[in-house]
């Protein structure tokens, strides 16, 4: 044990655990002989385990002091806990029907205990490679973005409340910088971490590292992201993030949590979706061509971003003389003057969107981590083609992001690339 009072936990020591903790050991009504436990961390940070009771069920996550595919070798703080349980927190009372409830945390063992988010629900990365629809997932997560970066922003906190939330989450500093290195960082230059499809990517992967406009960029996206407290963002809102059903969606794993910008958590779920659309003509087979799924994906792009504005400025509108302090209504006093502040606003956020999401792709392609959604293509020559779609559209994206309008014509960039 170590001198804060932090051990990690094995299924028999989770046991006693549990058993030593009254929250959790409700929930399983006190019964300890029939439980049932699976560790099914398949991320790169922790332990999860399920626990399932004849009474009750659970997830419990703790965090390790190492990032847990490297090894120990890549220490990493276990403090993260703290900010994905608050999170979980502060996000699920903004939005409890997608976000999961926190049962219990604790600070020293770096552990949360948390609803399970039981089967049928599928981590929608999975879903989309299998080549499920889900009818009410751009609906949903527009509501969660909407809602929970809404609320945490000037356009309904005042700047006393809102810095106060600002310096608790600066404390998730690690995480960031975790961020800055393998988003911002790594893929432009020589990294020992990245690698990408060789041969067939190795010209791309040098011309990434050589593209002056690419990198003038990204230094822009980069800097907001460590400068820009505008909201309580998850950190990162990809498709591996989120659990779906046909009717349910909910969204786990806010440990990279803190405050930034908007369009990184929109960005990372829209450029996820984009990496979803160039990968399905490698999972193409005689069953299906994939092309009316392709469809599907775009419009989920569209619809995704659409709603969210939808959404989003509904909840400027109910609350424009609520206590926010980013436009006071004495000095935004009439409808004209509004409706241009709003349309600056939304503008310069979907071009953020478009910046960070390009970002987003990018690194999943020449970075350290990549994506299921392309590694599941077994035949190199092919993931490889996949790929270069989606690194050359990610690349004309983040340059030429403020050329685009509306979330129709990067549909339109889409498709006529995909031709």
């Amino acid at each position: 044990m170590d001198s804060d009072g932090f051990r990690p936990l094995d299924e028999k020591s989770l046991v006693e655990y549990l058993k030593a903790t009254p929250s959790l050991a409700a929930k399983l009504g006190n019964q300890f002989d029939k439980l049932e436990i699976r560790e099914v961390g398949d991320g790169n940070l922790n332990f999860v385990y399920i626990v399932i009771g004849s009474s009750g069920s659970f997830v419990i996550k703790q965090a390790l002091p190492y990032i847990r595919c490297i090894g120990e070798s890549w220490p990493m703080t276990k403090e993260r806990a703290y900010f994905e349980a608050t999170t979980l927190q502060d996000h699920g009372r903004l939005c409890p029907d997608h976000v999961p409830e926190v049962y219990h945390f604790d600070r020293n063992m770096c552990l949360i205990g948390m609803r399970y988010v039981e089967p049928p629900h599928i981590i929608l990365r999975k879903g989309l490679i299998s080549g499920i629809e889900y009818p009410l997932l751009a609906e949903n997560i527009a509501e969660y973005m909407a809602r929970t970066l809404f609320y945490t922003s000037l356009l309904y906190l005042t700047t006393t409340d809102h810095k106060n939330a600002v310096a608790k989450y600066c404390g998730n500093v690690e995480l960031c910088r975790l961020t800055e290195q393998v988003v911002f960082s790594d893929p432009y230059k020589v990294s020992e971490y990245n690698h990408w499809t060789t041969p067939y990517l190795d010209d791309d992967a040098k011309a990434v590292r050589e593209d002056n406009v690419l990198k003038l960029e990204v230094a822009e996206l980069k800097s907001k992201f460590c400068e820009r407290a505008q909201a309580l963002i998850h950190g990162d809102l990809h498709t591996g993030s989120v659990m779906v059903t046909n009717d349910s969606t909910q969204v786990i794993d806010p440990e990279f949590s803190f405050y930034g910008p908007m369009g990184f958590d929109i960005g990372a779920f829209i450029g996820n979706l984009i990496l979803a659309y160039f990968a399905q003509d490698g999972h193409a087979d005689e069953g299906s061509d994939r092309k009316a799924y392709k469809e599907w994906i775009l419009k989920t792009i569209s619809d995704t971003w659409n709603l969210f504005y939808k959404k989003f400025t509904a909840l400027w509108d109910e609350h424009k003389d609520g206590p926010g302090e980013a436009y006071l209504p004495a000095i935004y006093n009439n409808p004209e003057l509004l409706l241009l502040v709003k349309q600056k606003y939304m503008e310069d956020l979907f071009h953020d969107t478009l910046g960070f999401g390009a970002a987003k792709m990018i690194r999943r392609i020449v970075g350290v981590a990549h994506v299921e959604d392309f590694e599941s293509i077994k035949e190199a020559s092919k993931r490889a083609d996949c790929e270069r779609k989606a690194l050359n559209f990610a690349k004309t994206l983040l340059k030429e992001r403020r050329k685009f309008q509306n979330i129709g014509e990067v549909v339109t960039a889409i498709e006529h690339l995909d031709k």
